[in-house]
């Protein structure tokens, strides 16, 4: 890694967290520090579940308890079962700490306006959107792809969603029944195998693998949600795809796509993949693509 990135990443977190006012322990002129305020504004009116309010915000579970034991003693929040699912234990905020989540935003506005006010316009409309590409640029570095059992729930969320974008976007809709088979065994170890792409523990994207003896690994099932693309989740995924198909020793990759994936062919075009004539007989396939890979080091 350049050092002198990572220099400039380390100066810009000194100074955000210096502006903002992350080292107080009165955030915002309040009687607690940031922890706090944040756990407090992530719950927000309509309550948040423990186990996502964790996963969203990066914290482990002990620090967490911590952190709602204190708010609960303030009258701010409790801590219960859901009305929904007794399993599932949500955080809600009391009345009074209706009241204190409101005075937040309402300040957290004000701290806001106060960076913006000492800048020109031409300043503020550079870091405003300079904030915004940053924001972009963190998100994406928080998304995790990893290898996942095609029968997991995760992957499961993530094959149903990509089941039901295809039948929305193809002219004839979509039935993965009637669609070349990609069987959960098919995409499992030494078969093959699946990734999921989470961000704060939620899965957003995936893709699939079969190997072939003596033949290319074909791609399957490889999916982004609406909510990240743009981020170069799908590029990342295509790319550990590869990487796996030659981990294992293919020295080819093949895949087919539809027409009305215009941004998946783009994707596919400037990866580096040819398209060739059909090499099989997918009936929702308009184009078919195959890529060299090189040999991992």
């Amino acid at each position: 890694m350049d050092a002198a990135s990572v220099a400039q990443v380390r100066s810009f977190n000194r100074t955000v967290t210096q502006r903002i006012g992350a080292l107080n322990d009165h955030f915002l002129a309040r009687s607690r520090p940031l922890g706090q305020s944040r756990v407090l504004w992530e719950i927000g009116p309509a309550g948040c579940g423990l186990r996502k309010l964790r996963r969203r915000l990066g914290l482990d579970s002990g620090y967490l308890s911590r952190l709602l034991r204190s708010l609960e003693q303030e009258g701010l929040l409790t801590v219960g079962p859901a009305s929904t699912d007794g399993r599932v234990r949500m955080a809600e905020l009391t009345r009074a700490g209706l009241a204190e989540w409101a005075e937040l935003d309402r300040r957290s506005d004000a701290a806001a306006e106060s960076i913006l006010g000492a800048l020109s316009d031409r300043q503020r409309a550079r870091l405003v959107a300079a904030m915004a590409d940053v924001e972009r640029l963190l998100t994406a570095s928080q998304i995790i792809i990893s290898v996942a059992e095609p029968r997991q729930p995760m992957a499961r969320e993530c094959l149903l969603a990509y089941f039901r974008e295809l039948a929305d976007r193809f002219d004839a809709g979509f039935n993965p029944e009637l669609s070349n088979p990609a069987h959960d065994e098919e995409m499992t170890l030494p078969a093959g195998l699946f990734l999921v792409a989470t961000l704060y523990g939620e899965p957003v994207g995936c893709g699939g693998l079969k190997f072939h003896p003596d033949a290319p690994a074909e791609i399957k099932r490889m999916w982004v949600t609406p909510a990240v693309r743009g981020l170069g989740v799908g590029r990342r995924m295509l790319t550990e795809l590869e990487g796996h198909a030659a981990a294992h020793g293919s020295t080819i990759v093949r895949l087919e796509t539809n027409k009305a994936l215009a941004e998946a062919i783009s994707l596919y075009r400037s990866s580096g993949y040819r398209e060739v004539k059909p090499f099989n007989t997918e009936r929702y396939a308009h184009h078919w693509f195959e890529k060299a890979l090189t040999s991992p080091v």
